[in-house]
């Protein structure tokens, strides 16, 4: 294999963890939700026929906006349903290619219903990165509803082609260099012409907000080039910093402070403090971020993990607990088969009848719970399920919950049909 073959297949074909894209799955789905969501407030002065609108020719052509422009209202208010409906299940990550797509199409449609209260030079950035996204499944590997279905317990170990990765990388290094290159262009050159110094003049509504610093700015050219060129050497050399390891680390923790000052002194859109910061940890190599779970799984071990005991006779209650371990990056469970392990040293509620009838949680610190309870401090114990938490421990929610989970439980025998059980051992024992 020659070199440039070699290093071909190493940048772009070698296939690694597709964790990286998985956890960017939820800030591109942040960025668009902080961005559009907002704008349906106001759904009458910003997309419906009562509505002022202004149309980008330059992104769209001029039959899609014309067409756009006719639809009516009920329209609009079905594209925002859609809107929202795709947001939450991308975020989520169920039928991942499927709901990207559809949210991309509809923040597509409104940029061109309104590009007035959606569209800024920073959208078009993210809408290419989005695009990106969508080349390929990774972003529903893992830490989604997709890696549930599919009942892989280390989804977040997959390993994918790194095409789509580094491609995102290559993104957000061009983007720091042509906007440094924008900015040495002949209208409004930073070398020459210093409009950094002359914004410190703005009112607050403008451009700029009114910070600890702005006022000597403002009094002092020099100190105003300074900044400038401090920041075009910033990011004309930022690409070179990120793509060599030695520099990498201190690359992204200067890019994120400087995100972090675009917001604190200018009146920036969210995609500059939720997208391109978390595009800055692509550049994290997914298999630290693998390594740095196992080293959690290694520490639960040593610290004492919490205790699921299951049916390990019952193909579905297998199948059942292999989605729950989907949810446990960390390694925070241990399973325990009451079948093949003497479980009443654990503690003498767990009998075998008792265990039998639903799967209980020993919790590290010596609670007890089982069936419908036991799912519900799983939700608290573990972080991917937090969101379920406030949800399944409503007060009350178990005069529902509990008859239902033990009808499953006890009919789980009429489950053996599912190509989850084929040993047919809970019809046996029925």
């Amino acid at each position: 294999m020659g070199l440039l073959t070699k290093s071909w297949h190493t940048w772009f074909l070698e296939e690694r963890p597709s964790v990286s894209l998985a956890l960017f799955r939820f800030a591109v789905a942040w960025t668009a939700a902080f961005h559009v969501i907002p704008t349906f407030f106001e759904m009458g002065d910003n997309y419906l026929s009562t509505a002022f609108r202004e149309y980008n020719a330059s992104f769209f052509t001029v039959q899609v906006l014309e067409r756009v422009a006719q639809n009516p209202d009920w329209i609009v208010w079905a594209m925002a349903g859609v809107f929202v409906l795709s947001l939450v299940f991308y975020f989520i990550g169920f039928l991942t290619p499927f709901s990207g797509a559809a949210l991309y199409l509809s923040c597509l449609y409104f940029y061109a219903r309104n590009s007035l209260h959606i569209g800024t030079l920073s959208w078009d950035m993210y809408l290419v990165v989005f695009f990106l996204t969508l080349c390929a499944v990774y972003p529903g590997d893992s830490f989604s509803v997709d890696s549930l279905i599919r009942g892989d317990p280390e989804p977040w170990n997959r390993k994918r082609p790194f095409f789509q990765q580094r491609l995102l990388q290559m993104v957000i290094a061009s983007f720091f260099f042509y906007t440094a290159l924008w900015k040495i262009w002949p209208q409004g050159n930073w070398v020459t012409d210093h409009p950094y110094f002359y914004l410190m003049h703005y009112p607050d509504i403008g451009v700029m907000k009114q910070f600890p610093g702005r006022s000597l700015l403002a009094r002092h050219l020099w100190l105003s080039e300074a900044v400038e060129y401090l920041i075009l050497f910033f990011e004309f050399t930022l690409p070179v910093w990120l793509f060599w390891k030695r520099t990498r680390i201190f690359a992204i923790l200067l890019a994120g402070f400087f995100h972090v000052l675009l917001v604190v002194t200018m009146h920036v859109p969210t995609i500059f403090f939720f997208l391109f910061p978390s595009m800055l940890l692509l550049f994290i190599e997914p298999e630290e971020i693998v390594n740095w779970l196992e080293r959690r799984r290694q520490a639960w071990k040593a610290w004492g993990r919490h205790k699921l005991i299951y049916d390990g006779g019952c193909g579905f209650c297998r199948a059942s607990v292999k989605r729950i371990l989907a949810c446990d990056p960390t390694g925070r469970l241990e399973l325990v088969d009451f079948r093949s392990e003497d479980v009443a040293r654990l503690d003498p509620e767990l009998t075998h009848e008792a265990c039998h009838a639903q799967m209980h949680l020993l919790e590290r610190e010596g609670k007890l719970t089982g069936g419908f309870h036991a799912f519900r401090r799983l939700t608290l114990k573990l972080p991917m399920l937090w969101p379920l938490a406030p949800l399944i421990n409503i007060p009350g929610l178990g005069l529902i919950g509990e008859p239902i989970y033990r009808w499953v439980a006890r009919n789980r025998f009429g489950f053996h049909l599912w190509p989850t059980c084929k040993t047919n051992v809970c019809l046996r024992e029925k």
